[in-house]
């Protein structure tokens, strides 16, 4: 009976120690993040805007127009529109998109440096991800596709 009730002090003692997540810690982990990312993007002369819609146009299943793209930027980062229309525009001036018709594309300069910047980063991405428990990362997923679906729930009622 001791060994029992020891057994279940222990375990809520440490369940009660764990951290835990609360949005402080998401900006936390994200900003460490994206600090990596954008540390390597430095070495390219590109920014994380710019990076997010090239790699946007790259992974499209098919060419986009300057307002689709536009607005997926807009809709993932938040940002003013205006302000993605501009990283477009310096996308364009630096040749990693060019605009056929109606659409964008990226260009092969494009591609390359998208696959530069991934198999830079792939390594570092591998120790700051590798050996979180795929349960854990699996319950991080939910979490954080609920907390982004809530959140952008909340925008859209502040903007409508």
């Amino acid at each position: 009976m001791t060994t029992t009730a020891s057994t279940a002090t222990a375990s809520a003692t440490a369940s009660t120690t764990e951290p835990v997540a609360n949005a402080r810690d998401l900006a936390l982990a994200h900003y460490a993040a994206r600090g990596v990312l954008e540390h390597v993007l430095a070495r390219h002369g590109i920014t994380f805007q710019q990076q997010v819609a090239l790699r946007a146009a790259v992974t499209a299943d098919t060419p986009q127009t300057p307002d689709d793209l536009v607005a997926q930027i807009q809709n993932s980062l938040k940002a003013d529109p205006a302000d993605v229309r501009a990283t477009v525009d310096e996308l364009l001036a630096k040749r990693l998109l060019d605009a056929e018709g109606p659409h964008l594309r990226p260009t092969d300069a494009g591609r390359e440096l998208m696959a530069a910047v991934g198999a830079e980063t792939a390594p570092v991405s591998a120790r700051i991800w590798g050996g979180i428990p795929a349960a854990d990362l699996t319950a991080a997923g939910r979490v954080l596709a609920l907390v982004t679906e809530r959140a952008n729930a909340e925008l859209a009622a502040l903007t409508a």
